[in-house]
């Protein structure tokens, strides 16, 4: 049976001395390099998820929307119940938006917490500049 190039194994090409110059030797791989690079970007990811739990994410400053009343065209009334630490203060913005999905209103409301730190009931009225169709709040955070 003769040798087919299907059947014989591929050599490295040879090529004459001195003509196409040096060849280079195949470079090392740093594993250290590869390492730092992931350990760089996993720290700048937790950096960024921590920044972004304080922001939005802190449970101790839950708020949660009862309902929204006396829609007119200048304003509405936030009802809104937030949890807020013992003799803490939050933060939360209220936010009112007509059909559209357009922002008419929008303001921050402090929210002083109980002694025994019981959820915190909120009736706020908020100035709209036209009529609004739902009011929300946004977020509550600790107010310095």
């Amino acid at each position: 049976m003769t040798e087919t190039p299907a059947t014989t194994p591929a050599a490295a090409p040879v090529f004459p001395a001195g003509r196409y110059g040096r060849r280079r030797e195949q470079r090392r791989r740093r594993p250290w390099l590869i390492a730092a690079a992931l350990a760089v970007v996993l720290l700048g990811g937790l950096m960024v998820a921590y920044v972004e739990w304080r922001k939005y994410g802190d449970p101790a400053y839950d708020a949660q929307v009862i309902s929204y009343t006396d829609i007119t065209d200048t304003g509405i009334v936030v009802h809104f119940r937030v949890n807020v630490p013992a003799d803490g203060t939050a933060a939360c913005t209220v936010r009112a938006r007509n059909r559209a999905g357009t922002t008419v209103g929008s303001e921050e409301v402090r929210v002083t917490g109980t002694p025994g730190g019981e959820p915190v009931t909120v009736d706020h009225r908020l100035a709209t500049t036209e009529r609004a169709f739902i009011g929300e709040v946004l977020r509550c955070r600790a107010h310095s």
